[in-house]
């Protein structure tokens, strides 16, 4: 991965995996997005569209096709944790080459699913922060003034294009450490705008104390797993985030979606048995989510 540009596939482009193709796409790297036959031919007839507030608003001609055909340098994996097994159909894994596969899935027990599926050693551990919603096949909605996107492996070339095509790359070295840093924030943030159905501001000004009592069991879940977070620090998180962002569990809720309750509060609740530490609110939250769930 050391020319000029790379050939990317996006395995679900929607609002991450949309947005994170537009931007390669307009920067002059192959993109070959994998979705539906109904996604596949709005693609192909009309491109990817942007309405950024970070970014602008852009159109950008990718290729799309119902199944990967040759090898490509990367493959990010963007569709929802709900949707992943059947997904994988669409990326054979003899056809996968030497080429890598980066999840950005939430959660934690994706990895160890996709790393069964293709050779271990090409499944890289990554993460991304960012507000972008599909409306529409090929339009994407991105609302957040941020993209900080983070992968587990020395991928400086592909950093260096990442971060050309203007997202924030950050490169880890631990794994477990960066997805339990994600989990700390998303998992308390998604469990209670989905259970009371209010954005960020309302949740850190009206049920504080909840928070915050929130994030010291997850942050205590996630010290035990050996991420060094602590609630202060996730709490900053919270204080900063515009005040009218909404998790992505919240839209999927509001638009009748399957929404991802095993693979957010049902990861940290599983850890939280490992290391025997108690979570009493936070089992409560995703009980009372469960009738959502299965919708």
């Amino acid at each position: 991965m050391t020319t000029n540009t790379v050939t990317v596939a996006i395995l679900g482009p929607g609002g991450v995996g949309g947005l994170i193709g537009a931007l390669l796409a307009r920067d002059g790297h192959r993109v070959v997005c994998l979705a539906g036959e109904e996604t596949t031919a709005v693609l192909c007839r009309e491109g990817l569209r942007v309405q950024s507030t970070q970014y602008g608003d852009f159109t950008t001609p990718v290729e799309a096709d119902t199944l990967l055909r040759e090898p490509v340098d990367v493959t990010f994996v963007t569709v929802k944790q709900t949707a992943l097994p059947a997904a994988l159909d669409r990326v054979p894994p003899q056809v996968l080459g030497d080429g890598i596969v980066v999840p950005l899935l939430n959660g934690l027990d994706h990895l160890a699913a996709l790393r069964r599926h293709y050779p271990a050693g090409q499944v890289v551990a990554g993460t991304i922060r960012v507000e972008a919603t599909r409306t529409s096949p090929g339009r994407i909605a991105h609302t957040s003034p941020f993209t900080a996107l983070e992968l587990a492996a020395p991928l400086a070339d592909l950093a260096s294009h990442l971060r050309h095509a203007g997202l924030d790359v950050t490169l880890r070295t631990d794994e477990s450490t960066m997805l339990w840093d994600k989990l700390s924030f998303l998992a308390p943030f998604a469990l209670l705008t989905t259970r009371y159905q209010s954005a960020v501001g309302a949740i850190r000004d009206e049920r504080r104390s909840e928070l915050l009592a929130v994030l010291d069991e997850i942050t205590a879940v996630a010290r035990a797993a050996g991420t060094p977070v602590t609630t202060e620090a996730v709490l900053s998180f919270f204080d900063r985030a515009p005040e009218m962002m909404k998790s992505s569990m919240q839209r999927d809720a509001e638009n009748g979606h399957p929404i991802e309750l095993d693979a957010i509060g049902g990861a940290v609740l599983r850890a939280a048995a490992t290391h025997r530490i108690e979570t009493p609110i936070t089992a409560r939250l995703v009980a009372e989510l469960v009738p959502t769930a299965s919708q």
